[in-house]
């Protein structure tokens, strides 16, 4: 079953598309039915030493079996998975995530959308997303290196100079599609930078879920799940799998039409006082054939700037 964003309103759309959303924001209790029952549907029987039978209809774990191995009952865990989860304690939501097993990321999403409370107070919807002035000016010393800091929703709040050259000027675009999801979904110019789409669409969704278990009141992020999921089907089909992970570091192949192919390492740190932002900042292998493409870009784009001047 394809996951969705449910509005709270009674009425549903006369054509929902998977993913759906409204104004009114994120169904918890939707979200957490949907997310347990794809975490369930990923495991099979001999995965977790339980017999197999060829007689299954539907991949995965059946409810009893999860439930068992989770040492709950049948009837407690449905209640579970039917969105219910305000009743339930702690020690049952441990037992469910080691039970699946999950993550670190999805065992504090599970949390988030089962009981908030015990995840740490529920989440406000922040107030508009600024960047410190202190934090452009980092940016801007960061020279040689292309970096950018990222809010919520995955939206470009400040970068420097050669970000602009590696992944394509986003001061040119309107303050609404500064958003590495638009862009990687929906941008083909942007799309083409990345050699390896699929995880990087993979990485952009998983956030994505985060940000919605986090703030299930924010009205923009529903808006904007639910145009990508009109828009994408690779949007569509990858938010059905509702994976959650944010990832602190890894490797980027880009495609650059200058230079080629870049394979740049990442760094993804959050910023102190700023829970929602991300300091992101790539860098070459040294002695690499990356490192010297980026001092030809760096060149260049220093050239751009004096010519703008």
């Amino acid at each position: 079953m394809p996951s969705h964003i449910t509005p709270r309103s009674a009425q549903p759309p006369s054509r929902p598309p998977a993913g759906s959303s409204s104004e009114s924001g994120l169904d918890r209790r939707a979200e957490l039915r949907e997310f347990l029952r794809s975490r369930r549907g990923r495991l099979r029987p001999e995965d977790v030493g339980l017999p197999s039978s060829r007689r299954r209809r539907v991949p995965g774990l059946r409810r009893e079996e999860l439930a068992q191995l989770a040492g709950v009952s049948f009837a407690y865990y449905t209640r579970l998975e039917q969105g219910h989860g305000a009743t339930m304690s702690a020690e049952v939501l441990d037992a469910v995530a080691r039970a699946l097993p999950l993550s670190g990321d999805e065992h504090a999403h599970l949390f988030r959308l089962a009981r908030p409370e015990l995840h740490g107070k529920r989440h406000a919807v922040p107030r508009k997303q600024r960047l410190r002035p202190g934090i452009q000016q980092l940016l801007d010393a960061l020279d040689g290196v292309p970096a950018y800091v990222c809010g919520r929703r995955l939206d470009v709040l400040g970068w420097n100079r050669l970000a602009t050259t590696v992944f394509g000027d986003w001061s040119r675009l309107p303050p609404r599609e500064r958003n590495l999801s638009r862009l990687v979904f929906l941008s083909p110019a942007a799309r083409d930078r990345f050699a390896d789409l699929e995880a990087k669409m993979l990485d952009v969704v998983s956030v994505l879920r985060m940000d919605a278990g986090t703030y299930p009141d924010d009205t923009e992020l529903a808006a904007l799940i639910g145009e990508l999921t009109e828009k994408s089907n690779d949007f569509r089909r990858l938010w059905a799998r509702h994976d959650v992970r944010r990832r602190g570091h890894g490797v980027q192949r880009l495609r650059h039409p200058v230079t080629g192919e870049l394979i740049l390492s990442f760094e993804a740190m959050g910023l102190h006082g700023n829970a929602d932002q991300t300091l992101v900042v790539y860098h070459p292998e040294p002695g690499s054939t990356s490192r010297k493409a980026l001092w030809l870009l760096t060149g260049l784009s220093a050239l751009r700037t004096e010519s703008a001047s």
